[in-house]
């Protein structure tokens, strides 16, 4: 089996989203919110809520029987995790080809141009 290019699936990253957004949250909460787009089994949110807590990206409580769920870490250090796997294995480490790749295959607008001008910037 082929391990994932990225640690994490789609609708794990959408829960991960969610949880992140709401600070505590239940699998009945997250669902709601799913479903405001999609179709998706409350058996499914809770399974992979529980592979999400396995993994170490939620912790959980039991308040009453209902488990609660919180972040176990804040969302921008599991993106940077996550993209300094992606530049490992995509770029071979290399940031610099990351942005490169992105500049070349993205329409940036003018806004995000000045953005990443700007964040240049303050790293001199």
């Amino acid at each position: 089996m082929k391990k994932s290019l990225i640690p994490l699936g789609e609708t794990e990253m959408e829960i991960l989203h969610h949880v992140w957004k709401l600070e505590k949250a239940t699998v009945a909460q997250v669902q709601e919110r799913i479903l405001e787009d999609r179709k998706v089994a409350y058996t499914t949110i809770m399974t992979i809520m529980k592979n999400l807590s396995d993994k170490g990206l939620l912790d959980k409580e039991l308040q009453g029987n209902t488990y609660v769920y919180r972040p176990a870490q804040p969302a921008g250090e599991v993106q940077q995790n996550l993209v300094r796997q992606f530049v490992d294995k995509v770029f071979k480490g290399s940031p610099a080809a990351l942005v490169q790749s992105l500049v070349k295959a993205e329409k940036l607008s003018p806004e995000d141009r000045e953005e990443i001008e700007r964040l240049i910037g303050k790293m001199k």
